[in-house]
C-alpha cells in the first residue's frame, strides 16, 4: 500500500513519540469533552477552565446540566494563546533590546 507524503509524516511522528514512551491519541474535532477532560488537556484546574467558558473565551454546549465542549475549540483556543504568548514575549524582546538591556551586563559582587 502506498501513503501520501503527509500520511507517512504523521506516523513517522507517531512512531518517533510512542518509541520515547509518551502516549497519541488520535480523535475527530468534533468529538466532545467533559469539562475535566478540556482542563486536563489544556493543563488547566477545571474550575478555571469552567471560568473560561463562562467569560466566553471559549464555546461550550449543555448537555442537561453539564458542559461539554468540542476538541476543534480546546485546539483553538490553545493555539490563540500560544500566538497571543508568543507576540507578548516578541514584544518584550524588541523593547528590551530598544532600551539597549541587551548590551548591559552587571558586574557580579564578590559575595566572600
Amino acid at each position: 500500500m502506498e501513503l501520501p507524503k503527509e500520511l507517512y509524516a504523521v506516523l513517522r511522528d507517531v512512531v518517533a513519540v510512542l518509541s520515547q514512551g509518551m502516549a497519541i491519541s488520535i480523535a475527530p474535532h468534533n468529538t466532545m469533552l467533559t469539562t475535566q477532560e478540556a482542563a486536563d488537556l489544556l493543563c488547566i484546574s477545571r474550575p478555571t477552565l469552567v471560568r473560561l467558558l463562562g467569560d466566553g473565551e471559549i464555546p461550550f454546549s449543555m448537555r442537561g446540566r453539564h458542559r461539554r465542549v468540542l476538541l476543534r475549540d480546546i485546539l483553538d483556543y490553545q493555539e490563540r494563546t500560544r500566538q497571543e504568548r508568543e507576540q507578548v514575549l516578541d514584544q518584550m524582546s524588541a523593547e528590551a533590546e530598544d532600551m539597549g538591556l541587551y548590551e548591559t551586563t552587571a558586574t557580579p559582587e564578590n559575595t566572600r
